[in-house]
């Protein structure tokens, strides 16, 4: 579950907002209504109390780039997220709501950050936590046919965000299985999603941050 600069906060919580199903009429791939797409899409995420999804997540900037990661995303409302990583192994990304935590199990280091100094970086991944409103954080959409799926891009609001643009391919059926941030540092960030389930049991307990033993903690920023 974490938002695009790589080395802060920015790049773990823009991660930071997704999800819910409640049976709107998918769109009709032969006349794109871009209003109802984006209503739809709105629909299903900002509905949805818990959420999991598989995820894969790439990251370059000015042409370089990292190995990819890839785990599991469980989601609660309101602002819980767990990211458990199988690559690298043991990495953890969690936000109990008020607080952001990210263990990296090479460093054996825990970096701490308060949920809300990270707001402007919330908007490219509001669905996460059920936020989304396209009209108030993007501008300049535009929408063209991608398959059976459904391409969608958009500026961010203001040219004083982190972020300058965003494209999203949606299904039929308003779920996004894929998200590119593209920062003004040049930067790329890429979110792949599968098998997402829509409002599984999940426990509290999941969103507790539990200090490893004999790991650093460093509060105010959070690198990914």
């Amino acid at each position: 579950m974490h938002t695009c600069p790589r080395p802060n906060v920015k790049g773990n919580v823009t991660r930071l907002a997704l999800w819910v199903s409640l049976a709107v009429l998918p769109v009709q791939a032969a006349d794109i209504d871009l209003n109802a797409l984006l209503k739809g899409i709105e629909q299903r995420y900002n509905k949805a109390k818990t959420l999991q999804v598989q995820f894969n997540e790439t990251y370059s900037v000015q042409g370089r780039a990292r190995k990819s990661e890839t785990g599991s995303l469980t989601l609660r409302k309101p602002g819980r997220m767990r990211w458990d990583y199988t690559t690298p192994a043991g990495k953890l990304f969690l936000s109990d709501g008020r607080d952001v935590y990210l263990y990296t199990p090479d460093a054996h280091r825990v970096e701490k950050m308060k949920l809300k100094e990270s707001e402007d970086m919330r908007a490219p991944l509001a669905f996460l936590l059920g936020k989304l409103d396209f009209a108030k954080e993007f501008r300049d959409f535009e929408v063209k046919q991608d398959g059976a799926n459904f391409l969608v891009t958009a500026k961010g609001k203001t040219e004083k965000l982190p972020y300058d643009k965003i494209a999203m391919l949606v299904t039929p059926d308003y779920q996004i299985q894929r998200l590119v941030i593209n920062g003004q540092d040049e930067s790329v960030l890429t979110f792949r999603f599968d098998q997402e389930k829509v409002n599984p049991q999940v426990s509290d307990s999941q969103f507790k941050f539990q200090m490893p033993a004999g790991a650093t903690l460093v509060a105010g920023e959070v690198s990914q």
